[in-house]
């Protein structure tokens, strides 16, 4: 077989690990990822993508099948990903932050033959698979501790076995690249299959023309590997313009960003930050907030959750650096409507991606105008597939070229478009929508408020009307019917939150996004 550069998406044969180390031909002695305890170059890279898909191949996993893969971030991380990849292989990406129970289900959903972990999450994983029936025939430990149990092999002694594949699996730029699961916070996650073409797509139109990201950057992402945002911003895009990666186990606290902002890791100071509101909003109420010039940052990122403008005011006005707010999502991969650098609007999310279309439809699906509210639909090349053995929620999701968000958006007269809230958190209050974002960024506008988070609750005749859930910042206190006062000073008198309870946290899922619909059960239980 003649040797396969893959480097063309719309080829007959693209295999996208090929194509990343086919970026970075020539290029072996250049830092690829740096994390707590180790550096790996490109060249050595490339050595360890093609050793993962020789010992995968060797043991017995065949192209398709899913290799399942429960690490924290470190550099092991990409070559196990993209080692599966090379080889024809369907890596299954799994949060970290979840439970054996949750495991269990996505073993049996992928029927994954071989699993690559991190000693750390070695004992959920082995209670996993003691919970159900699963496939597993090996279990790959990265940075083992002996002995292991029966079945476990580190990783060092897997990939020593063999010689490295020289050739990547021909793949076809339409078959299963990988699968991503969905956050589940309102139900089953859900197995989002991306094909190999995918990433290419979202590396060329956001992180090479938008983000402008060049081999330079050292990027550095509080969004983990297993979510479809860290995935793009710590493997696809700085791996497709020869960047340097800085990577982070642990949990990123603003202590712990800090420290890898101001070169504490290899002496590598991140240039291209990403983060999410939540964190942004964390940093700057931190007692330990460094100052702008013990950093070198010229781009920072944010998506998640749509980014509240005082926020973005507040961190630019700091860091003399604006945030880049954005929203995208697992189903489409990564952003597709952005802010851009030198181009940010706070209070929107700015303009589509070049390469995506976005349009907003009413309940009837007609097309509705600019300046009110519509569900967010998107067609670009990035979309997935399908949902895994979920035909429902594809075809639910999934409309021909077009992909249903589940988000509310208002397009304004400059092409920008703002964010209203999920489809199913949007309030009516006397007969008119009201957005739970716009309270709750105004509500975090106030010194005292470090988040917010705001649901509609019947009154005694059954009408809706507004709650918000408060938390305050340290050492900071303020009444309820002062921040009542707060708003509606800022917003129309319809729109204030009529109950605020103060609480000590927002109930979360993994990804950092706000369950509201645990607080609507938890308002309903104090009723």
């Amino acid at each position: 077989m003649a040797e396969t550069t893959a480097m063309d998406p719309q080829a007959e044969v693209f295999n996208f690990a090929q194509y990343l180390l086919d970026c970075n031909t020539g290029h072996g002695e250049r830092l690829a990822y740096v994390d707590d305890q180790r550096a790996l170059r490109y060249g050595e890279l490339a050595h360890g993508v093609r050793a993962v898909a020789a010992a995968l191949q060797a043991g017995g996993v065949r192209r398709e099948e899913r290799v399942f893969v429960l690490m924290h971030d470190c550099i092991d991380w990409p070559c196990a990903f993209l080692g599966a990849m090379y080889a024809g292989s369907v890596p299954v990406a799994a949060n970290t932050l979840l439970k054996a129970e949750d495991y269990a289900y996505m073993l049996g959903k992928s029927r994954a033959q071989l699993a690559v972990v991190s000693q750390a999450l070695l004992p959920v994983l082995l209670e996993a698979m003691a919970l159900g029936p699963h496939e597993l025939r090996q279990v790959v430990v990265s940075r083992a501790a002996h002995p292991l149990p029966e079945g476990c092999i580190a990783m060092e002694d897997w990939l020593v076995a063999q010689p490295v594949m020289a050739q990547c699996a021909p793949t076809h730029p339409q078959d299963s690249g990988f699968w991503l699961f969905s956050s589940g916070s309102t139900g089953r996650p859900k197995a989002t299959v991306h094909s190999h073409a995918n990433p290419y797509w979202t590396a060329k139109l956001y992180g090479q023309d938008v983000l402008a990201l060049h081999a330079g950057d050292v990027c550095f992402s509080a969004a983990k590997l297993f979510f479809a945002y860290g995935l793009g911003n710590a493997l696809t895009f700085p791996l497709n313009v020869g960047a340097t990666t800085v990577l982070m186990a642990e949990r990123p606290t603003p202590d712990a960003v800090f420290h890898r902002l101001q070169g504490g890791v290899g002496a590598q100071k991140p240039t291209a930050f990403y983060g999410a509101p939540t964190l942004f909003a964390a940093m700057l109420a931190s007692p330990a907030l460094p100052a702008a010039q013990a950093m070198a940052l010229r781009l920072v990122s944010s998506a998640g959750e749509a980014l509240p403008a005082d926020i973005g005011q507040r961190f630019k006005a700091h860091f003399g650096v604006d945030i880049v707010d954005g929203i995208g999502s697992t189903e489409m991969l990564h952003i597709y409507l952005s802010n851009r650098p030198g181009q940010v609007r706070y209070g929107t999310t700015g303009w589509p991606v070049p390469g995506y279309d976005i349009a907003l439809r009413d309940d009837a699906g007609q097309p509705v105008p600019d300046g009110e509210t519509g569900d967010l639909f998107i067609r670009g090349p990035s979309a997935a597939m399908l949902y895994w053995g979920n035909r429902e929620k594809t075809i639910e999701t999934f409309q021909g070229a077009w992909t249903r968000s589940g988000d509310k958006y208002i397009r304004n007269a400059d092409g920008s478009y703002t964010y209203s809230g999920r489809s199913d958190d949007m309030l009516k209050v006397s007969g008119v929508y009201v957005s739970p974002f716009e309270v709750e960024s105004t509500l975090i506008a106030h010194p005292a408020v470090l988040e917010a988070a705001v649901i509609g609750v019947p009154d005694a005749d059954g009408l809706t009307k507004t709650k918000a859930y408060v938390v305050l910042k340290p050492g900071q206190a303020v009444s309820a019917d002062e921040l009542k006062a707060f708003v509606k000073d800022r917003l129309a008198p319809f729109k204030y939150p009529r109950m605020i309870a103060f609480v000590a946290e927002l109930p979360k899922t993994a990804t950092g996004k706000i369950q509201r619909f645990k607080l609507r059960a938890l308002s309903a239980g104090q009723a």
